[in-house]
């Protein structure tokens, strides 16, 4: 890849849809307060950047997962915990010990988020609740989320639940009870700083640590060896 066409993808990053009424709205109010006080356009332009920043969708580059036994991010962002719990019952996966991988999003990282691995989705819980800071730990059972309970196989099953944040307000997600979603594929993204848990079975082999950065798409959490 020549120097010029790096430039060209680090610049010209796909925008999630979602995004786009943001985009069009932060760039008509710079518009018009730009017009009225000068000054005022150069701050709602940095905005608008930040907006499109915010919502960008590059293209990443799935590993060869032809067993289906990786378990890949979900989310990029940063790995604060790794802990091995019975998942709440709202969540919808057996009342077994499962291990828990949390993510959590800040506002500069891409918040498109992808499927964890191949399968078809069993269960979609939508739970109201709190807009507690995503990287506490209460975050996870006190605030808004959506789970979504995959079946990976017939033997293995597993979650991922995106949970909203201090900043986050909405949870967008298209993956509906018996669609079928492949390892890498883009099902939902979280406006504005968020976090996602993955829960798979015990015995799998972690191949990430507690502080990680994780890259959706790309980086490998963990390979399941169990069959639960």
């Amino acid at each position: 890849m020549s120097i010029l066409d790096s430039i060209k993808k680090s610049i010209f990053v796909p925008i999630h849809p979602s995004g786009l009424p943001f985009i069009i709205i932060f760039s008509l109010i710079t518009m018009i307060i730009g017009w009225i006080w000068s000054t005022l356009f150069f701050v709602g332009l940095v905005l608008t950047l930040w907006c499109i920043y915010f919502f960008r969708n590059p293209e990443r580059i799935t590993p060869d997962n032809i067993d289906n036994n990786l378990v890949i991010a979900p989310a990029d962002g940063k790995i604060i915990e790794i802990n091995e719990i019975i998942p709440d019952e709202e969540i919808g996966l057996p009342k077994n010990k499962y291990v828990k991988i949390g993510i959590f999003m800040n506002v500069f990282n891409v918040h498109v988020n992808r499927s964890p691995m191949s399968g078809t989705i069993l269960k979609r819980n939508y739970i109201p609740g709190l807009f507690f800071n995503a990287s506490l730990d209460k975050a996870s059972k006190e605030n808004e989320r959506l789970s979504l309970v995959m079946n990976v196989n017939n033997k293995v099953k597993i979650a991922f639940v995106q949970i909203a944040g201090l900043l986050a307000r909405r949870i967008i997600n298209d993956a509906q009870e018996g669609k079928k979603l492949v390892t890498g594929q883009i099902f939902g993204i979280i406006r504005f700083g968020s976090k996602v848990d993955v829960y798979i079975p015990i015995g799998s082999k972690i191949n990430v640590l507690r502080g990680q950065t994780s890259i959706a798409g790309e980086t490998i959490l963990a390979e399941i060896t169990s069959k639960k």
